[in-house]
């Protein structure tokens, strides 16, 4: 049984930062796709970022230049480094592994 679970969420002003973590049970090596989704109240869940075969990285374009993923194999764990924070990143963060697996959410919320 695959477990991903999400650290790092929280309350942050505008134009900070925030750096979510997702840790997987396993290695991430076993995995084709890690990505990074995010629901924002009343809105549908979306992509944020993907790590592709372990080095192929997409973003979505509202996040570009200001998010990046990564993953440390030794810790099993995959990042989401999130800078220049606006109001509307605010939402649930999802991690997820070959589009099977979710982790439970943690919520980032950008606000004064």
């Amino acid at each position: 049984q695959v477990q991903l679970v999400e650290f790092g969420g929280g309350l942050v002003q505008p134009g900070g930062s925030l750096r979510l973590s997702c840790a997987a049970s396993g290695s991430i090596f076993s995995f084709n796709v890690m990505g990074w989704y995010r629901q924002a109240p009343g809105k549908e869940r979306e992509l944020v970022a993907q790590i592709i075969n372990g080095g192929i990285k997409k973003y979505a374009d509202s996040v570009k230049g200001r998010f990046t993923i990564s993953g440390d194999n030794a810790k099993n764990t995959v990042y989401l480094q999130m800078n220049s924070l606006k109001p509307e990143d605010t939402a649930v963060y999802y991690c997820n592994a070959d589009f099977r697996y979710w982790g439970q959410g943690t919520l980032v919320t950008v606000s004064e």
